[in-house]
């Protein structure tokens, strides 16, 4: 049996470029920069400044961010696992 790599799809990244093109790097940067953000807004809250209101708020799209980036992961794990089970 003769096993050969693979070759990707796409074109290589021209000098200078970000290492991630698709945005998956920038997506988990964004969630948790939310999930710093309701850390802040409650830590804020506790030592007696900013609302409780401002604090839920955050606190809440964060915790949105993070189930959608996970419902996208494990229904992406799911496609793969599907395409991994078929008998060509």
């Amino acid at each position: 049996m003769k096993v050969e790599l693979l070759t990707p799809d796409i074109a290589p990244l021209p000098s200078g470029a970000p290492a991630d093109p698709s945005g998956f790097g920038r997506a988990l940067d964004a969630i948790g920069d939310a999930l710093a953000g309701a850390t802040k807004a409650e830590d804020v809250y506790a030592a007696g400044g900013g609302s409780l209101q401002d604090a839920m708020y955050r606190r809440a799209q964060a915790d949105i961010a993070l189930s959608v980036a996970t419902a996208a992961a494990q229904r992406a794990a799911q496609a793969v696992q599907t395409l991994l089970n078929l008998q060509i």
